[in-house]
């Protein structure tokens, strides 16, 4: 096993040690020991970091992270989590993908008024369908 203090730490993941000392602090990351003053940490660290940014871009919370981290660091993954956010990032691909071709037509569109389009009008009504169908499912949530 290799250690690596949490400066080298910090160049190699590109992260400020003040993230790498909170993410301690929030049970994600633990160091091993200390030299000195600098805080110690095994090369399994990265692994764990990568999981973290994987999980932050997915949209998951710090506290959701960190509760499919074993005391050990190891993954416990609870895979009906997993399906729920790739569900909700499908969606919303979904939504963006058809605002991307509703901006796109209006851009290239050949009509005088975009009101006059009948293509357009009808991308503004799904659009339209799709936002009224987030905020209802937002409010049943709440």
């Amino acid at each position: 096993m290799s250690v690596i203090d949490i400066a080298l730490l910090a160049k190699k993941s590109g992260l400020p040690a003040s993230t790498l000392r909170y993410y301690e602090e929030k049970n994600l990351i633990k160091s091993i020991g200390r030299n000195g003053l600098k805080r110690l940490f095994d090369e399994y660290v990265f692994e764990q970091l990568d999981f973290i940014a994987l999980g932050q871009r997915a949209g998951f919370t710090l506290e959701d992270i960190q509760l499919m981290l074993t005391k050990k660091g190891q993954f416990e993954i609870n895979r009906e989590q997993l399906l729920e956010k790739a569900q909700e990032i499908k969606q919303h691909v979904k939504q963006l993908t058809a605002i991307q071709r509703c901006l796109e037509h209006a851009a290239q569109c050949s009509a005088n008024k975009h009101s006059e389009c009948p293509k357009f009008q009808k991308l503004m009504r799904l659009a339209g369908k799709d936002q009224a169908r987030h905020k209802k499912k937002t409010h049943q949530i709440n």
